[in-house]
């Protein structure tokens, strides 16, 4: 970390990918756009949801799936973390689930010294289904029953984040739940179909109601499993506006969260303090 650096400000980047079957290959990938993005100066990086494997079936990630605290997928995400000096939110993995044909879908947070400090299991499940595409998450994934949240210190500041997944975006109750942060992290795969038309609106929301950063983390192109992701990762202020975004296709994009910002918003417009329910 940079000792210089504005203690009320925290560098932060996303990372975009489109994932392929094959576990190494996505973990090489996921770790050259980190290195890239911390020698960009980010402090804190975010991988997408599936970035480690988006199968050819969905069952396929079942047959990859860790026990809580060990596995090569874990190891490679701590030692990527360490690697960097940098906190890193590993999108999601699949953690053995107490069905033995089920995951938990799971997102890990890792500190500079590749400890594991928070993890949130994915409550909301996809489930979608036109003449031409089906999604049912539900088959291969059980749900988590717990809100996620971390916190971090960096350069003597303290910064609080919520946890979601994809899906989680869907439902306000989930961050009103979570309380007051500064950032919302949302790693996500979202269908072309439906990010299309509500992906951007639903992330904007997200930020505006809850008056915090938002930082998106998507998978982004045609994947081998013909499956196509909306991409569009983000990052978004506390007023609502788009900060930066990556389109389509792999890569990553970087930006800052400010204290000072987050109090101008919640000052001129206190709208937390206004709540009623």
């Amino acid at each position: 970390m940079n000792p210089l650096a504005n203690a009320s400000e925290l560098k932060i980047a996303s990372i975009q990918m489109v994932s392929t079957p094959q576990l190494n290959e996505n973990l090489e990938v996921a770790a050259r756009l980190t290195k890239s993005a911390s020698d960009c100066g980010s402090q804190l990086v975010v991988l997408p949801e599936y970035f480690c494997l988006m199968g050819m079936k969905d069952a396929d990630k079942v047959n990859v799936r860790e026990a809580a605290g060990s596995g090569p997928i874990q190891e490679r995400l701590a030692a990527i973390a360490q690697e960097n000096n940098i906190y890193l939110v590993a999108g999601s993995i699949p953690l053995e689930a107490k069905e033995s044909n089920k995951v938990l879908n799971s997102s890990l947070v890792f500190n500079p010294q590749g400890k594991q400090i928070a993890r949130y299991d994915k409550i909301h499940l996809f489930g979608f289904q036109t003449e031409t595409e089906r999604y049912e998450e539900s088959e291969t994934i059980a749900p988590g029953s717990q809100p996620g949240q971390f916190e971090i210190q960096v350069n003597s500041m303290d910064w609080r984040f919520g946890l979601s997944i994809c899906y989680d975006l869907r439902f306000p109750e989930l961050y009103r739940a979570l309380g007051q942060v500064d950032c919302h992290i949302i790693p996500a795969a979202f269908t072309y179909t439906t990010g299309k038309d509500h992906w951007e609106i639903l992330l904007r929301a997200r930020a505006i109601e809850n008056q915090c950063y938002v930082l998106s983390s998507a998978q982004g192109g045609i994947h081998l499993n013909q499956r196509r992701t909306w991409g569009e990762s983000m990052l978004i202020d506390p007023w609502g506006e788009i900060l930066s975004n990556l389109a389509e296709g792999e890569g990553f994009i970087t930006g800052t969260l400010s204290k000072d910002k987050l109090k101008e918003v919640r000052s001129k417009l206190p709208a937390l303090k206004h709540r009623k329910l």
